[in-house]
């Protein structure tokens, strides 16, 4: 007997699917209450700490806002005889193309699934819904910060789980799409590039907190004072230097300025070669994110765009598109992909639709 009883097979790529609330394997001794339960989900430690850097967040953003605009399509292939090749053939698609979760846009999902995939190699979707072929219908996303697998610890991801752990609850990995990105997450792959360029701000901000320089407040007469007596003297005059910009020293004391500016502590450089290391890190061409590299070729807005996308983009989308493309969430010989060109050309027609306006005050 069929799972769902005797139905008709559905026809391949209609929009047309009877839902049935009931994933499978909801039942056993798996758990999905902390399902939407959003004040268990966690992003991590170690994205948070990522994203305090401008030129990452930077590059996520610039990353997610691309992949957010590019609709899923799906298509068959067909065997063409007379080229030898095989063909795409457009299909309709399934409902939940336009809208995987309905709780939340399609921009919001699909940029946030890439968000886990740079920083964590791997995102996830829970399988909310069904229709009666089996397949899924609904689904909503998991952070990749909150899940733990335990036949699986990482920081290589060798294949999907079979024991997933979501905010301490045991899910079945049979209801979950686990996207598995071809590129190490960058809170794995350079954790060291990562504290290198946070000591760097660190720094920056320390030096940043006061006009006056740092310096050495030294004793030069009077009852020596002792290593506590020193330690709190020094405290209370950091406090002061935050917020006076005259300091009142008494005859037995003196503050020589250190003549360690951030020009000669390297700090403009180092701040520098961090960012163009960061951009290096995310994929994304050092221009974009505003990091100079010295002197490089004129690059328009549609090779910029095409740029961010092949280098950046297309190595996640075609992850996506591959996990969505497989047999436990599309029929057999149905796929999907992303529509670039909805990315590439329509930003190409803009761009000269605007070169050919006329400026105003031109007579036509």
């Amino acid at each position: 007997m069929a799972l769902f009883g005797k139905t008709k097979p559905a026809a391949l790529g209609t929009s047309i699917e009877p839902e049935v609330k009931a994933a499978v394997g909801f039942g056993g001794t798996y758990s999905k209450n902390a399902i939407g339960a959003f004040y268990q989900y966690s992003e991590g430690t170690a994205r948070a700490e990522a994203m305090t850097l401008a030129t990452v967040s930077r590059s996520r953003d610039l990353l997610a806002s691309v992949i957010g605009c590019m609709p899923l399509k799906m298509y068959g292939e067909m065997f063409n005889d007379q080229t030898g090749e095989m063909e795409e053939m457009p299909l309709a698609p399934r409902s939940w193309l336009r809208q995987p979760d309905p709780s939340v846009t399609y921009n919001f999902l699909m940029a946030w699934t890439l968000d886990d995939l740079l920083f964590y190699g791997r995102a996830f979707w829970y399988i909310t819904e069904r229709t009666q072929d089996g397949f899924p219908s609904k689904y909503t996303r998991l952070p990749s910060g909150s899940v733990t697998t335990l036949d699986q610890t990482g920081p290589v991801w060798f294949g999907p789980s079979k024991e997933i752990i979501f905010a301490g609850n045991t899910l079945d990995a049979r209801d979950v799409i686990q996207f598995l990105s071809p590129i190490q997450g960058i809170v794995y792959s350079s954790a060291q590039t990562i504290a290198t360029a946070i000591k760097v701000e660190q720094s920056r901000y320390k030096n940043a907190q006061s006009s006056l320089p740092s310096g050495v407040l030294r004793q030069t007469g009077g009852e020596p004072l002792s290593a506590q007596e020193l330690s709190e003297l020094a405290a209370a005059f950091n406090q002061a230097r935050l917020t006076n910009q005259t300091a009142a020293l008494n005859e037995y004391l003196t503050y020589e300025a250190s003549t360690a500016t951030p020009d000669k502590m390297l700090m403009i450089e180092s701040a520098q070669y961090s960012a163009l290391d960061l951009a290096r890190l995310c994929g994304v061409p050092p221009y974009l994110v505003g990091v100079a590299t010295g002197a490089y070729a004129y690059t328009s807005a549609e090779q910029s765009r095409a740029d961010l996308y092949i280098f950046g983009v297309k190595p996640y989308a075609d992850c996506i598109a591959s996990t969505l493309s497989m047999n436990n969430v599309l029929p057999r010989g149905t796929m999907c992909k992303f529509d670039a060109d909805s990315y590439l050309i329509d930003n190409y027609a803009a761009d000269m639709a605007d070169d050919n306006a006329v400026p105003l005050g031109v007579p036509t």
